[in-house]
């Protein structure tokens, strides 16, 4: 199975998915694309669990990737120095009790499309000379609202998943936030009591390349010796739509 988490196909369809599958010359599969917003890695990767789990699939192919400048109005300074262009993968399998993911929480406000959101290219507002004139075919942004919920959410969806496993952030080996704001993955830290030494941050590096942010910071996590195997990491998101999750893991490599 390949599951792709993005907000920007390369067209409305064929699926992402389906390019992957070809250009990797995959046999035997299936997939489709998971639009989340910024959450779309952290949603792709536990629909991808759900299948091993059910037996239904021994391998899936986890992606999230977007091209934020493929949409990002460089004349608007309060998004254009925020985001950037990235992609990463995870490759799930079934493996040992007590390794790989473990649990899962995700909650979707529809309420907070009216905050974060591209009016242009799809059915209510399809491509014209109007809709490229009104700029709507760009990110359109309340960074004040956006960053109200994501403190609030980010926080509480991290604190869900850890009661629900009877842990507290001092058993966390390792935490990735989405790479939206520092301010935003600082402040969800502290209230779970967690050092910042286990705390990825490498937003000033990429930027918000949205669905793209957490596999990223796995690879950090990794080449700066932060994650290892046997360790407990916490992954959480919060996302256009409103879109959140967290999610918790025991790093199998």
């Amino acid at each position: 199975l390949i599951v792709v988490g993005t907000v920007t196909p390369d067209m409305m369809y064929p699926s992402t998915a389906c390019l992957v599958q070809h250009k990797l010359g995959i046999a035997n599969t299936w997939g489709f694309d998971v639009s989340a917003g910024c959450s779309g890695f952290l949603y792709a990767l536990n629909v991808g669990t759900s299948f091993v789990e059910a037996g239904q699939c021994k391998k899936v192919l986890v992606i999230g990737s977007d091209v934020n400048s493929s949409m990002t109005d460089y004349t608007d300074r309060a998004v254009c120095i925020i985001f950037g262009d990235g992609a990463g993968a995870v490759l799930l399998e079934p493996c040992a009790d007590g390794e790989g993911v473990i649990d899962h929480v995700a909650q979707i406000e529809g309420m907070g499309g009216q905050y974060l959101f591209m009016p242009g290219g799809g059915s209510l507002n399809p491509a014209s000379h109007e809709t490229v004139d009104q700029k709507m075919h760009y990110i359109h942004q309340d960074g004040k609202n956006v960053f109200k919920y994501a403190v609030r959410k980010m926080a509480e969806m991290t604190e869900r998943v850890l009661e629900r496993n009877k842990l507290t952030g001092k058993d966390v080996d390792c935490f990735i936030a989405h790479q939206a704001n520092r301010r935003i993955i600082t402040a969800t830290a502290d209230r779970l009591g967690m050092p910042m030494e286990k705390v990825i941050i490498n937003i000033d590096r990429f930027g918000n390349t949205t669905a793209g942010t957490i596999p990223i910071a796995m690879r950090t996590a990794i080449d700066e010796g932060k994650l290892k195997k046997g360790d407990r990491l916490l992954i959480a998101s919060v996302g256009a739509g409103f879109t959140s999750g967290a999610t918790l893991l025991r790093w199998a490599f």
